[in-house]
């Protein structure tokens, strides 16, 4: 039952645990070939677009088959049990693969990398090399000394890394839309979350270097671009002139870079996230309307547990001043069931807060318990799995049919549209999404359209998941 319920929610298979194959930068120009699967957020995503670029720079080209790969890397999470599962399972897979091919390497970058960097290394010999997130610029000579049969480790974290200065190579990149990171870290402490333990505290990357990203990207022919950061809304930046840049004047630059850029941006902390960045986006049409606002629990005790630092009744005015600034804005979010101590009637509180919210889409879990966070330390895992599992079916059931109630309101609707794609299900239809992150799919017609061009698209009917609709303008 729960794992039917939840296959309707993939809208963002990253958050799923899925792994990805680079895209392939023609290998046979390199010495040796790389490949290199992620897992997790969005992060971890353009994390490896990063080690794409040192890995490059040092001779090696990737490829999408690990078969034919010297190096192979899993980009690892430690926010789900289920992800970290999944990566062991995917190293005994290479182990066996290595017994024929012994000069192969295998390592483990990101946030599992810090955590269980011993029991991979010697415990369980399932890696040359473990490398944490601030730590890819060694890779080069980690690589060197696992080459000499000698285990590598670095997983030191940093108050400065930022990455500013290397330029991304885009992995499976479909030339329409990249992510962007402006600030790594996070100094929040929420009680269930690794990322402080895993990523070192928050810092702002040099406005500049952002700049020159997006603006070279739009050169080179993409539309949107997403700003990364495990709180974007936190972003603070102060450079020579000694004159402060927030995250609502960042957004505001970016967006003047060009009418034609689309600007999006992911995660907000609900505390963080000020009327200065509100009012911008509704200033700029090619900032998108469309805000991931994580809830957690709608229970002001269990919020206090969590250290989220706001009550249910504040977050629900944030969600009201969200719909006054901006009445056609989408919402999604991320949200935790049976987190330690909490009730039936608690529970209930957090059903009742998704009604209130109306979310497009949420991203639900039921709670796993992390090694080394703060609730590990400080409470009990205390809600038996069970009723976990019953208690996120009943999320995930009111979230299915809060989407399709949202979908339906958008019947007879029209919306600008980026073409991002042809449709996976007909090579008939397009695929793109509109400024609410919404996925809309529409008949190609007689149109000479490719992706990366804008068309205004009536909603006239839909799914769960999907608007369906057609073009009425091409602009």
């Amino acid at each position: 039952m729960i794992e039917e319920l939840l296959q309707n929610k993939k809208h963002d298979e990253a958050r799923q645990g899925e792994a990805y194959a680079p895209f392939a930068l023609d290998p046979n120009n390199y010495k040796r070939r790389f490949y290199i699967e992620s897992y997790g957020c969005q992060m971890n995503f353009s994390d490896s677009e990063i080690v794409a670029s040192i890995l490059q720079g040092e001779g090696f080209g990737a490829t999408r088959n690990f078969e034919d790969a010297d190096l192979i890397l899993l980009n690892t999470c430690s926010i789900r049990e289920k992800a970290e599962q999944t990566v062991r399972k995917r190293l005994t897979e290479f182990r066996k693969l290595k017994q024929s091919r012994p000069a192969m390497l295998v390592g483990v970058l990101g946030c599992m990398a810090e955590r269980l960097k011993s029991k991979f290394l010697e415990e369980e010999k399932l890696v040359d090399l473990v490398v944490g997130p601030d730590a890819y610029r060694t890779l080069p000579g980690l690589i060197a000394e696992a080459d000499g049969g000698q285990k590598s480790i670095n997983v030191l974290l940093s108050r400065e890394e930022t990455y500013a200065d290397i330029s991304p190579v885009r992995l499976n990149s479909n030339g329409i839309t990249a992510f962007v990171s402006i600030m790594r870290g996070c100094n929040n402490m929420c009680a269930f979350c690794v990322v402080p333990f895993t990523r070192g505290r928050e810092r702002s990357r040099d406005v500049k270097s952002i700049m020159a990203e997006c603006q070279d990207l739009y050169d080179a022919g993409y539309k949107e671009v997403t700003l990364l950061g495990q709180n974007v809304d936190s972003y603070y930046y102060v450079g020579e002139d000694n004159k402060p840049v927030t995250f609502a004047a960042l957004l505001e630059r970016v967006a003047l870079i060009s009418p034609g850029l689309r600007v999006r941006f992911s995660t907000s902390h609900p505390k963080d996230i000020t009327d200065d960045v509100l009012h911008t986006m509704a200033e700029y049409e090619n900032i998108c309307k469309y805000i991931h606002l994580p809830l957690q629990s709608g229970s002001s005790r269990v919020l206090q547990m969590m250290n989220r630092n706001y009550s249910r009744e504040w977050y629900m005015a944030k969600v009201d001043r969200i719909r006054e600034i901006m009445p056609d804005c989408g919402i999604s979010s991320d949200i935790i069931a049976g987190f330690c101590t909490e009730t039936e009637d608690e529970h209930k509180e957090t059903v009742s807060l998704m009604e209130y919210a109306k979310y497009d889409m949420s991203y639900m879990f039921f709670y796993s318990e992390r090694p080394g966070t703060l609730a590990q330390r400080r409470y009990q895992d205390d809600v038996p799995e069970d009723v976990k599992k019953r208690r996120l079916v009943e999320i995930v059931e009111t979230q299915n049919r809060l989407s399709l109630q949202s979908n339906k309101d958008d019947l007879g609707k029209t919306f600008k549209v980026l073409i991002e794609a042809t449709s996976k299900r007909s090579e008939t239809d397009w695929m793109g999404r509109s400024s609410q992150n919404k996925v809309i799919v529409f008949p190609k017609e007689k149109y000479d359209l490719k992706p990366g061009d804008y068309v205004n698209v009536k909603v006239n009917d839909c799914t769960q998941a999907t608007l369906l609709g057609e073009i009425v303008q091409v602009f």
